[in-house]
């Protein structure tokens, strides 16, 4: 009998023990975090190998937690990543303080990593991109795709897709007066044009077009789509002007027609409406959606402010703002930001330089996907120009304006009912 009590005292002990010695990990990520970037590449890392994430909105500038294992400790180690290791007992009064009505906070499950794709060429043209530069910082694997692909239907093999630096309307960025003897330019336009044959487009507006369509569709279906810089607006533009030629001569071999802009159907665009197409082929610019060539203002007064949402209520734009800052600094493009005129009305605005009329992040749904639109190029290169060495982000780990990017990233891997709003 005693040997029974003994036996029973020592499973005890043990069980006790074990919940005594059950801990989670806490990744900060407020100003006391030594790599913003990277800490975003752990969560994915976690989800990669079959384990949960919780996202802790705005508790500590969006922190993540998970289950405290070797393994995960000694990944974060190794990418220089800020985390406290903490009992069960602590996380319950985190979980439980997060909880509590009166406070802006909440927790979303992170449950599958997401399949990554990045719209962009296999050529070489002489800019990179911030998605890709945050994604291969962050050690994110992503696969790129490009036209034939998406034409093919492989769309549907990915969660979350990125368009990259890209003109949908056919007009090559409207780089041909100042690149049209450059050898990247000539190679662009003649890659483009035999794309667009080999896939049976007679053009390439042609063919953007129906790229755009399908991205569209990959939407309604469900994608999540994400975009930065030309492809925001030029993306609507095309979709507006499905059946109206808006390219001149040097861009499609024929004239633009004289009335494309009373043609357009606003209908069409995802997030903007009312806007004029630019049909000046010598103007670096495809419609008045972009506020780059009308803003004055200075670099050190260049800012956006981040919107504050209801983390209970409304967790896909919280997600989707996560930061520890909330003034982020502005930076530039071929379209920096979009004039608030030309938005929607339906269209949720998420960060905006209200005194001068600029919106810069925002967000809208289609069908059962969403979509969201980032102005600008770098976050950490106020003016990028054609040319220029691509940004070093081991001197910018805790960027809050890259941060938005990588929200964008791990937002499909939320529990699917924490996302009806």
């Amino acid at each position: 009998m005693k040997s029974l009590f003994k036996t029973l005292a020592i499973i005890c002990l043990g069980l006790l023990c074990t919940h005594l010695n059950a801990a989670e990990i806490l990744i900060q990520m407020d100003n006391t975090q030594k790599n913003h970037l990277k800490a975003y590449g752990i969560a994915y890392w976690v989800l990669q190998n079959q384990m949960e994430v919780d996202w802790l909105l705005n508790y500590r500038g969006g922190s993540f937690a998970c289950k405290h294992l070797d393994q995960i400790e000694n990944e974060l180690k190794i990418r220089g990543v800020s985390y406290t290791v903490i009992a069960d007992a602590q996380y319950t009064a985190i979980l439980s303080d997060i909880a509590d009505p009166s406070k802006n906070t909440d927790v979303v499950k992170l449950q599958k990593a997401p399949r990554i794709a990045v719209y962009t060429p296999e050529s070489s043209l002489p800019w990179d991109d911030a998605v890709t530069l945050a994604l291969t910082y962050a050690e994110i694997p992503y696969d790129k795709i490009y036209d034939p692909e998406i034409i093919e239907g492989k769309l549907v093999m990915y969660d979350w897709l990125h368009l990259h630096h890209e003109d949908f309307t056919g007009q090559f960025g409207k780089f041909w007066r100042a690149y049209k003897d450059a050898k990247w330019y000539k190679n662009d336009v003649a890659l483009q044009t035999k794309m667009a044959k080999e896939l049976g487009f007679g053009k390439v507006s042609q063919l953007k077009l129906a790229i755009a369509k399908k991205i569209k569709e990959y939407v309604i279906g469900g994608g999540f789509l994400f975009a930065m810089c030309s492809a925001p607006d030029s993306f609507d533009v095309a979709l507006s002007a499905e059946g109206v030629d808006i390219c001149e001569y040097m861009f499609d071999g024929d004239p633009i027609d004289p009335q494309a802009q009373s043609k357009l159907n606003y209908d069409n665009c995802l997030a903007f409406t009312d806007f004029k197409i630019s049909t000046n082929p010598y103007e670096y610019e495809i419609s008045d959606i972009d506020v780059t060539n009308k803003r004055k203002v200075k670099k050190e007064n260049d800012y956006f402010v981040l919107f504050e949402f209801s983390a209970k209520w409304d967790p896909v734009p919280t997600m989707l703002c996560q930061n520890h800052e909330r003034i982020i600094k502005a930076f530039m493009g071929q379209s920096t930001a979009f004039r608030s005129d030309k938005l929607k009305p339906e269209v949720l605005v998420m960060g905006e330089n209200k005194s001068i009329g600029e919106v810069k992040y925002i967000h809208g749904e289609l069908g059962n996907g969403t979509w969201t639109f980032y102005g600008g190029h770098d976050p950490e290169d106020y003016q990028h120009f054609v040319g220029d060495p691509a940004t070093e982000l081991d001197l910018y780990p805790n960027s809050p304006g890259y941060r938005l990017i990588l929200n964008n990233i791990l937002f499909p891997a939320a529990k699917k009912k924490k996302l009806k709003t």
